[in-house]
C-alpha cells in the first residue's frame, strides 16, 4: 500500500521510505537547565533563530525537574521590548490518573485558561510538578509564524507530568498571542523556584 503525499501542485504516491521528505526539521538551539531561574530563547541571541526563516517552530522540553515541590511549569512570549507579557487567549484541558488508582478523570481547566491575559500560561493544570527525584515534566510547544505582522500567533502544546500528588497527567493547552507584532522570544520557568534540571530544544520546521 502506498502513502499519499500532498503538495501545492499535485498528489503523488510514496512507495518507499526514500520518497519521504528529508531535512524538514532543523535543530536550532539546545539548552540545559541547572538550577536555572528560567530557560529563554531570544531571536538573534546565542544563535537562536525565531523569525520568518521557518513557518513553524517546535520546542521540546525533556525531564524538566523543579527545585521546589508542587510548582507550575509555565511559558510566555515576548512581543518586543524586554518583558515576557504578550497578551494571550487560551484553552486548557487534561487527563489524569493517580498512582494508587484512586482517582481518574478528564477535565476542562477553567483555572488554566487565559482571556486576554499577559500572565504566564501554565502546562500544569491537573497537578503541579513534583520535586521528588523521580518526578519531572516532558512535552512540546508548537508556535506558528511568530514573525507575522498581519495575524495573531497561534500555539499549542501537550505535556506528560509526574505530579506532586503522585498523579500522571496529560496536559493540553492551545491559544494565540493577540498581537500583530512579531513574537521574538519565548521563556520557560517554574512558578516558584528554579528549574533544577532539564533540557529544552528549539527546532525549525520548513514547509513540506
Amino acid at each position: 500500500m502506498a502513502l499519499v503525499k500532498y503538495n501545492n501542485n499535485s498528489i503523488s504516491a510514496i512507495t518507499a521510505a526514500s520518497g519521504l521528505a528529508n531535512g524538514a526539521m532543523t535543530l536550532i538551539k539546545e539548552q540545559t537547565a541547572s538550577s536555572s531561574a528560567n530557560v529563554t530563547f531570544v531571536h538573534g541571541t546565542s544563535d537562536v533563530v525565531l523569525d520568518g526563516t521557518y513557518p513553524i517552530y517546535l520546542f521540546k522540553f525533556i525531564n524538566c525537574h523543579p527545585a521546589t515541590n508542587d510548582v507550575e511549569f509555565q511559558f510566555n512570549f515576548r512581543d518586543g521590548g524586554s518583558s515576557y507579557d504578550a497578551t494571550k487567549t487560551t484553552t486548557a484541558f487534561n487527563a489524569y490518573h493517580r498512582e494508587n488508582d484512586s482517582d481518574t478523570g478528564l477535565d476542562y481547566s477553567t483555572s488554566g485558561d487565559l482571556a486576554q491575559s499577559t500572565s504566564f500560561q501554565r502546562f500544569t493544570n491537573a497537578d503541579n510538578v513534583g520535586s521528588d527525584n523521580d518526578q519531572s515534566i516532558s512535552g512540546e510547544l508548537w508556535l506558528f509564524s511568530p514573525s507575522s505582522t498581519t495575524y495573531v500567533k497561534h500555539f499549542f502544546g501537550t505535556a506528560s507530568n509526574a505530579g506532586a500528588s503522585d498523579y500522571e497527567t496529560n496536559e493540553f493547552v492551545a491559544g494565540y498571542c493577540n498581537t500583530t507584532t512579531a513574537i521574538d522570544g519565548v521563556q520557560f520557568a517554574m512558578s516558584s523556584g528554579n528549574i533544577d534540571a532539564g533540557t529544552i530544544k528549539l527546532y525549525g520546521i520548513k514547509d513540506s
